[in-house]
């Protein structure tokens, strides 16, 4: 696999992270890179002097990967990594950690049919359900967008926005999570976009479709819009598979 050019975008604001989280992003780095691959880790306290951190920090970073399906701790065989397959996709960390490198094929596509079926709902919903506040902040957010090309630095950040404030939108407290599965997914298709700049302006007005629904709270209208938005995706993540297994 390739790794990504890039680091997974966010406009979150990060608190200083904790010596147990710096930990946990470099064993978690170690592991995506395959340096354990069919291998059992080092010991906790070979771990512990490696990183030159305490055992207590090392053993609660290797729980915290533990948790999030990662490692598989067994009495008389040892830590050992798990297949990626088997990992925690909703985690927002581990999703982020998948895509420190190309994802295999066959996730991406689940990602893409993931992202569908929460973000076509997500857009009746928002028409249906949101707040004033709600609507002010998708239009806002989506003023900021249309002012931007594909191959602009900053678009995946102010697409992400503007998808994210259309989840809040729908206020269901579970789609208004999912944003590190919609952060994952842009990322690929901004790869795919860059390799068809042509794309750029339908992409914008796609966009502006979904948002005029919910702003006339044509739910209907509005999924259908979504629905087509993505489909666009769905088309440029499969470019992107094809492309490189050419």
């Amino acid at each position: 696999m390739t790794p990504y050019s890039e680091a997974p975008s966010t406009h979150r604001v990060e608190r200083p992270a904790s010596l147990v989280e710096q930990t946990v992003q470099r064993l978690a780095r170690n592991i995506v890179s395959g340096l354990y691959a069919g291998e059992t880790l080092p010991t906790q306290d070979e771990l512990a002097r490696e990183f030159e951190v305490s055992r207590t920090v090392m053993r609660e970073a290797l729980s915290m990967l533990v948790s999030r399906g990662m490692l598989d701790v067994r009495t008389k065989t040892g830590t050992r990594a798990r297949p990626m397959r088997e990992w925690q996709v909703l985690n927002r960390d581990v999703v982020e950690w998948r895509f420190l490198r190309t994802p295999e094929d066959e996730f991406m596509r689940d990602l893409v049919d993931f992202r569908v079926e929460i973000e076509v709902r997500a857009a009746r919903l928002a028409a249906e359900r949101a707040t004033p506040e709600d609507l002010a902040a998708i239009h806002e957010a989506f003023a900021i967008f249309e002012k931007h090309k594909v191959d602009d630095p900053v678009f995946m950040t102010v697409d992400e926005n503007l998808h994210a404030a259309i989840l809040k939108a729908s206020n269901n407290r579970f789609f208004d999570q999912m944003a590190p599965i919609v952060r994952a997914a842009l990322g690929l298709v901004s790869k795919a976009q860059r390799a068809l700049p042509q794309m750029g302006d339908q992409v914008i007005e796609a966009h502006r479709k979904v948002v005029v629904a919910i702003e006339a709270r044509d739910a209907d209208r509005a999924e259908a819009a979504m629905r087509s938005l993505l489909s666009h995706m769905c088309e440029d993540v499969e470019y992107l598979i094809n492309s490189r297994s050419r």
